[in-house]
């Protein structure tokens, strides 16, 4: 029997989909949540086999909660199971966070079936069309220095800062911070930021 988490903040597709997995003889629903802070709690209560979560939540998007569930509790899978369906998401979801499948809330009922017998076997499980749009994508031409100072001034930190963050000097900051900006053909600093948050470069 394969244990399931689901977490959706919309009562009628997360109830909707839990009654869909309870009909199957190999799936059984051991918990469901409507916010993001909820997932790991209830996971290391219910200790699911697999957790199916949508990514626009409340408290916690499900790829930030879906990052620290793969730490807390790695011998749960994780299938992103979402309306958000960006390249940058599924980026995300495949290199931060790890997660065994990314899949659209449109796909028919017995292969989203199928998907999650899958993803709690160990194999990968991905939007075929997205995976075909993101191999058609340029790489990150950042370097992972410049990737940390940008980390860095995204989440307000000064150039003072980032410099004692990192052990670097000011100057050496705001060359890598100039860097980030002509390779992403960026106008700005926030525009750089923004480009390379939305690309999931970051």
């Amino acid at each position: 029997m394969i244990r399931v988490l689901v977490a959706d903040d919309m009562k009628l597709i997360r109830g909707a989909l839990a009654n869909l997995l309870d009909q199957q003889p190999d799936l059984e629903v051991v918990a469901q949540v409507y916010c993001g802070r909820m997932i790991v709690s209830s996971a290391l209560e219910h200790r699911p086999d697999i957790a199916i979560l949508d990514i626009d939540m409340p408290g916690m998007d499900g790829l930030t909660a879906a990052t620290d569930l793969r730490e807390k509790l790695p011998s749960c899978r994780i299938l992103i199971l979402t309306s958000l369906c960006s390249v940058a998401n599924l980026r995300r979801a495949m290199l931060t966070a790890q997660v065994g499948g990314f899949l659209t809330k449109d796909i028919p009922p017995q292969e989203l079936t199928a998907a999650i017998r899958q993803v709690a076997a160990g194999r990968r499980v991905i939007d075929p069309a997205l995976a075909a749009q993101a191999l058609t994508l340029p790489a990150n031409p950042l370097t992972p220095r410049e990737i940390a100072v940008l980390r860095l001034a995204r989440g307000g930190s000064t150039a003072g800062e980032i410099a004692t963050e990192l052990f670097i000097a000011r100057s050496t900051v705001r060359n890598y911070l100039s860097a980030a900006v002509a390779k992403l053909n960026a106008r700005t600093l926030l525009d750089a930021v923004r480009i390379a948050t939305e690309e999931a470069w970051l």
